[in-house]
């Protein structure tokens, strides 16, 4: 895995945001819409993709789900989902992932690590170092040990 430098990849990432959250607010107004991920913490290295939190009640749910896709999105396979969290995955020539969450699910942990991120340069500094040492993993092993390291900072802090 090649990892980016925030230089290299951030701003890319906020203009992508903002032009998504138009096209997303426009189908689904009730939504609350978040960018997260590493792209969203200040200096931390990234692959350089997007994740896009989607945040609807849970009777808006599924009508949600139908609604993203037709922004030429499909669901993620070999991904966790629930009747509280779907990931789709972009099919435009971009790196973009939507995470569409029910409203006080577990699931919103995906905001409060990101804050607890912004927050914190030293959790930022042992995330990126974290990935650098992950760099020769392949993706399932590189989850994994990433899926560790949210576990720890979520019920660590």
């Amino acid at each position: 895995m090649i990892f980016l430098e925030p230089e290299q990849y951030q701003q890319n990432c906020i203009d992508l945001f903002n032009s998504y959250k138009k096209n997303i607010s426009s189908l689904l107004p009730f939504a609350k819409i978040e960018h997260i991920g590493s792209s969203a913490i200040p200096n931390t290295i990234s692959k350089g993709d997007l994740d896009i939190y989607i945040e609807v009640m849970s009777d808006q749910f599924e009508f949600a789900i139908e609604q993203l896709k037709t922004l030429n999105f499909i669901e993620k396979q070999n991904t966790l989902r629930t009747h509280e969290l779907c990931m789709l995955e972009s099919m435009n020539d971009d790196e973009v992932a939507f995470q569409i969450v029910v409203a006080d699910s577990v699931f919103t942990f995906f905001l409060t690590f990101r804050n607890k991120l912004i927050d914190s340069p030293r959790l930022v500094h042992e995330y990126n170092q974290l990935k650098l040492q992950c760099s020769h993993l392949d993706p399932d092993q590189y989850r994994a040990i990433k899926s560790d390291f949210i576990n720890r900072v979520l019920n660590h802090l």
